[in-house]
């Protein structure tokens, strides 16, 4: 019988080569490598600041105090950052559309999608996700918290499906450039805004924005309703705190989305010539 880990390296092998040999040459330039960490680590400190700096004026936000707003932030911008290293580079599929190098892709022996993926790997991302980290660990250290296995359960599922959700977000983002072609301002609204506006309580969010960012694209599941499920917080009208164990059913749904957005994508899809 075959041995089901050696099958496995033989079908990753390709995507593997790719990626090291992405990571490498990002590597060997190191000047520039350093100056993209730190222009990402600075970017990353300026959002952080900008939580900081709404604080100075109100003691609560959203019925959430600073430290515990850090919580929200750190698991939203971790969550996002991972998201963003792996997949964020499917945002250059609509110059790849333009150019008609996508068409390059059908040569290949390999799934469309998983080569979009594994076609290259944002490690400046690397930084900004510690940022989140480091905001994280701080607003688990000075909240006072019931630590059990039921909360550190939640803390890493909860992490795990915020990653998974944004990453969900890129590829449906990618499966909507078949039909926008030049619209990556319109999906980066609900991406790149999604991330925003996960990092922020969804209790300040008027019922539109609780549709659309709730529930639609559940940004609220990757850090504000795990948080004050953790922390035994009241949620919202629309979004009560026991919804926080279901960030894996939203990342779920996200999945089903993207994949969904992407199919259909591709299929509507005739080449670079049309």
């Amino acid at each position: 019988m075959a041995d089901p880990t050696s099958s496995v390296a033989v079908l990753t092998r390709p995507y593997r080569a790719v990626l090291a040999s992405r990571i490498r040459s990002q590597r060997s330039y190191r000047a520039n490598f350093t100056v993209d960490l730190v222009s990402s680590l600075l970017v990353g400190i300026v959002e952080l600041a900008e939580v900081g700096v709404l604080f100075l004026n109100v003691d609560r936000l959203g019925g959430l105090e600073l430290t515990q707003i850090l919580i929200v932030f750190g698991l939203a911008d971790l969550a996002f950052s991972v998201a963003d290293l792996a997949f964020g580079h499917c945002d250059n599929l609509p110059t790849y559309l333009r150019a008609g190098t996508l068409d390059v892709f059908y040569l290949r022996p390999q799934p469309l999608l998983l080569q979009l993926i594994t076609s290259d790997i944002s490690l400046r991302r690397l930084a900004r996700a510690m940022v989140g980290l480091a905001s994280l660990v701080t607003g688990l250290v000075l909240v006072d918290i019931d630590w059990s296995f039921a909360a550190v359960a939640l803390l890493l599922v909860s992490a795990l499906s915020g990653i998974a959700t944004f990453a969900a977000m890129f590829v449906w983002a990618a499966g909507a450039q078949f039909f926008l072609i030049d619209g990556a301002e319109a999906t980066n609204a609900f991406v790149y805004g999604g991330r925003y506006a996960a990092s922020q309580p969804a209790s300040v969010w008027n019922r539109p924005l609780k549709v659309v960012f709730g529930f639609f694209f559940p940004m609220a599941f990757t850090a504000y309703l795990p948080t004050v499920t953790l922390l035994g917080l009241p949620g919202t009208d629309l979004m009560p705190s026991w919804l926080g164990w279901c960030a894996p059913l939203a990342a779920a749904f996200t999945w089903a989305m993207a994949l969904l957005a992407w199919r259909i994508g591709v299929r509507h899809y005739r080449g670079g010539g049309g």
